[in-house]
């Protein structure tokens, strides 16, 4: 019996590592952008628009080269406080979705402006939520931060542009690794078929699914799937969003 419940407990604690990739924390460097309401921060590579809006509020943060992934790592989330640092630190953590990128600088050296340049790993994140770890004169500091499951009220949405020919969904609100590496669509009329990624979470599908009800598969970044079954309906329209199932 003992040997049953120290099982399961592995077991379980394995589960949440995968669901959030892993719980060691990892040194890093964090600053600050987007003014004190976080105005400059509603929009930005990974294509979401309206941060509020959207749902992700002032918890978000501009990725460094490293971290962005090339898109990929859009809507992850990481937990992050500020580290060995008594003069500027405030203790607790803060959980951010990366929503942006930070660019590099070339032009400056690594350690004196080019806070972004590979190989670092850096977070530009809101000044509201760099305010929750450190003092605002601080400007940057070292932190450190782990991936955890993002959570999520109601479902994956789906927001659908573009035009007959052209089908760009952009994919938001997604829990447990937040971030999407692999979606296919489904037609009522058609198979599955594999979409591509354009840029940060604009899925796109060059199939004519006019007068289909439209059906998504959604892979993160764990390895885990769900499948949402005819989330927009055959009378769908470009400029609307649809919500599907969650993980």
């Amino acid at each position: 019996m003992e040997f049953l419940g120290c099982t399961i407990v592995v077991l379980l604690t394995l589960l949440k590592i995968a669901e959030g990739h892993g719980n060691g924390w990892t040194n890093a460097h964090a600053t600050f952008y987007g003014g004190a309401d976080a105005s400059g921060t509603v929009v930005g590579a990974c294509g979401y628009g309206n941060l509020y809006s959207q749902g992700f509020g002032t918890n978000t943060a501009a990725l460094s080269t490293a971290l962005f992934n090339n898109g990929l790592r859009c809507g992850a989330c990481f937990e992050i406080k500020c580290n060995n640092d008594p003069k500027w630190c405030l203790p607790g953590s803060i959980v951010i979705t990366g929503t942006n990128f930070c660019p590099p600088n070339s032009a400056l050296p690594n350690n004196n402006g080019g806070w972004c340049n590979p190989p670092l790993e850096h977070f530009d994140l809101s000044e509201p939520v760099f305010q929750r770890i450190a003092k605002y004169n601080a400007g940057i500091i070292p932190v450190m931060y782990r991936r955890v499951p993002c959570k999520r009220t109601a479902g994956i949405r789906f927001t659908i542009n573009g035009h007959s020919y052209f089908n760009l969904v952009l994919i938001t609100n997604v829990g447990g690794a937040g971030d999407v590496v692999a979606v296919s669509i489904k037609g009522s009329k058609t198979r599955w078929q594999a979409m591509s990624r354009n840029w940060g979470q604009n899925w796109q599908s060059n199939t004519n699914l006019n007068g289909q009800a439209l059906s998504f598969i959604v892979k993160t970044s764990n390895g885990r799937y769900v499948t949402s079954y005819n989330v927009a309906p055959s009378n769908w329209g470009f400029g609307q969003t649809y919500t599907g199932q969650q993980f």
